[in-house]
């Protein structure tokens, strides 16, 4: 069991205010969050899985759910922190624990970040977490093997079949799937993928 990359730990920590920026307007109208928010339970306890700087836990609160921000990342918590109606916690991919805890998990360029030897274990206990029926969306950087951008963060990327494999694999039932591209905090532009599913 590895813990997070330091080096890409370490850019969050720094970077976070510039991630947010860069962001924050495009998640308050992001239609896949919206659809997420559409699935869950009205009142539904959500858990936005490397929440960033709290920008989709702040939309999903605004919205009626009770978002729980979690990630490793210092800096972007400290951020997160500051949106009305979300609780906080500091952890990695590996402190997810529990059964039948969420209505619904959102993980929004978060994992990509895991180790893939690590993916289907997380990807288990997200699913182990998430009652029966609620919608988990994920998404990813389009691609194969592993790589650092240009600014030192470790990425793990997939093809769309890998994917949804994985996904069926740990018990999740893709409903749909969207891709695109987009630039990141790096400068460079990404082609990406975010699949919906339901436990």
């Amino acid at each position: 069991m590895r813990g997070p990359d330091p080096e890409t730990l370490q850019i969050y920590n720094t970077r976070a205010a510039d991630y947010a920026a860069q962001n924050t307007d495009h998640l308050r109208k992001d239609p896949r969050l919206a659809a997420f928010i559409a699935a869950c339970r009205e009142n539904g306890h959500v858990l936005d899985l490397g929440c960033g700087p709290g920008t989709s836990s702040a939309v999903m609160a605004s919205a009626g759910l009770r978002p729980l921000a979690m990630d490793h990342s210092e800096k972007m918590l400290a951020l997160a922190k500051d949106h009305a109606g979300v609780e906080t916690r500091q952890g990695s991919f590996d402190d997810i624990s529990g059964t039948d805890l969420f209505d619904g998990v959102w993980a929004n360029f978060s994992l990509l970040h895991a180790p893939r030897l690590d993916f289907p274990r997380h990807l288990r206990a997200i699913r182990r977490a998430l009652r029966s029926g609620g919608p988990f969306y994920i998404a990813l950087k389009l691609g194969k093997g592993e790589a650092r951008d240009a600014i030192g963060r470790l990425y793990t990327y997939y093809e769309e079949d890998e994917l949804t494999d994985l996904l069926r694999a740990a018990g999740f039932a893709p409903t749909n799937s969207t891709t695109g591209e987009s630039t990141g905090l790096d400068g460079s532009v990404a082609r990406w993928i975010s699949v919906a599913c339901h436990g």
